[in-house]
């Protein structure tokens, strides 16, 4: 039992180190994988020589296009040196001369043209002062005032004045006229005094009198106090506080709302309509001095009517608007401005339609102005569908001559004046009458 016993101590202290030795000799003996590669080669050549490699010569490397024209560039630029020809004294013809003295003088005009150009050019690019000339300030004022605007605003006061139901009287009617001119070029001067860095950056106000500097921001405020006080004297004294009190409202809303809306909100525009609704309900309380239904209904035509108008004009401009920061709807709600153009086209067929209803025009107005607003309908329906350039341009330009066509066939469709003096007259007789037989 000691025997076995001190075989296995001894087995198992001397058992790693005989592992470690037995696992050396293998790895020496054993055939490692470079060795089996080494003798697969000299096998292969040896007794296998179709069987060896052979090196493959490079390709041509393939030529960039940036070389290719890099040496299209030296080729041109090489130089081939031509061998002088002796010169032979001939003696030339005069016509020769001539042409080339022709060709020399052409020359030396063109030379000097193109130096002129470019010395104007030069010119233009510096900076050169603006100095007014008494001969183009009745031009830069028109300008200033917006003087096509301002008479469609006078038209459309005299257009509800002449629709008023009262005998016409001509110094009331001109001084009305006058005192809404003045009005509007005094709000007009203000709006462009408040716009000049937004104007010049739209191409359609660019080439305005303040912002080229024609006129200096303090001649225009001047311009417009002497436009805007008088203007609304006239209203006031020479016709009625009412008219004088709906000016100078109207020049408020217009510098102090409409002017910087533009660039706040799309409620701009309606601001913008009531501001036009207004001088036609003028027109009628210059004449009649109150503010009736007929002056409301007036305003109405004229408040439909500026949607399709301005929508139209705006959707044109929408480059120009959005590049001046103004906020429209042709450029934040594109959908918005056709849908409220075309509502407002069906608008004014309604309203025609209330004017007999009361008793300012015959039944035959709205029937002679369904034709010319079905077209106008059509064309705002046309807008609302392609919503293009072009349907646009045609909504426009037709809204320029539907209102004065659709003003002109009230006025000729209007209740005549003496029918309802006589009318009232008999109400008043019937009344009488109607006393004296409840009269004991």
């Amino acid at each position: 039992g000691l025997f076995v016993w001190h075989l296995k101590s001894s087995g198992t202290r001397h058992s790693p180190c005989q592992f470690l030795h037995l696992c050396r000799a293998a790895h020496d003996r054993l055939i490692t994988f470079q060795y089996f590669n080494f003798l697969k080669r000299m096998y292969v050549t040896q007794y296998n020589k179709d069987l060896s490699q052979r090196a493959k010569p490079k390709s041509e490397p393939v030529v960039s296009p940036f070389h290719e024209l890099q040496q299209l560039e030296q080729e041109k630029k090489v130089i081939h040196k031509i061998s002088p020809i002796p010169a032979v004294h001939q003696p030339w013809p005069e016509t020769s001369r001539r042409n080339e003295l022709r060709e020399v003088k052409s020359a030396a005009g063109a030379e000097g043209s193109v130096t002129a150009v470019r010395a104007e050019s030069r010119e233009d690019r510096q900076w050169t002062e603006m100095k007014l000339r008494l001969d183009e300030l009745p031009g830069i004022l028109a300008r200033l005032s917006k003087i096509k605007l301002t008479a469609l605003v006078v038209s459309t006061a005299s257009a509800g004045f002449a629709m008023a139901p009262v005998p016409f009287e001509l110094p009331c009617f001109l001084l009305a006229s006058l005192g809404t001119g003045l009005a509007s070029c005094a709000a007009n001067s203000i709006n462009q005094f408040f716009e000049v860095p937004f104007d010049s950056n739209m191409n359609r106000t660019k080439n305005r009198p303040l912002v080229r500097g024609q006129l200096s921001p303090l001649l225009a405020v001047c311009f417009a106090a002497s436009c805007g006080i008088p203007g609304i004297a006239l209203l006031t004294l020479g016709v009625n506080p009412l008219t004088g009190a709906l000016g100078a409202f109207n020049i408020f809303l217009y510098t102090c709302c409409y002017t910087p809306m533009k660039r706040m909100s799309i409620a701009n525009t309606w601001v913008g309509a009531v501001v036009g609704a207004i001088p036609p309900v003028m027109g009628w309380t210059a004449a009649t001095g109150t503010l009736d239904a007929g002056a409301l209904l007036l305003g109405g035509i004229l408040y439909s009517w500026q949607f399709p108008h301005f929508n139209a004009l705006s959707w044109g401009l929408r480059e120009d608007y959005s590049r001046g920061g103004y906020c429209m709807m042709s450029v934040t709600h594109p959908g918005l401005c056709r849908r409220v153009a075309l509502r407002h086209c069906l608008a004014l067929i309604g309203l025609s339609v209330v004017a007999p209803v009361l008793d300012i025009t015959t039944w035959t107005f709205p029937i002679i102005s369904l034709p010319i607003n079905l077209y106008i309908s059509y064309l705002g329906f046309r807008f609302y569908r392609d919503a293009d350039r072009s349907s646009s341009r045609k909504l426009f330009f037709c809204s320029l001559w539907h209102l004065p066509m659709l003003l002109l066939v009230m006025f000729t469709c209007k209740k005549s004046v003496l029918g309802k003096e006589d009318k009232g007259d008999l109400l008043g007789e019937s009344h009488g009458r109607a006393v004296e037989i409840r009269l004991p």
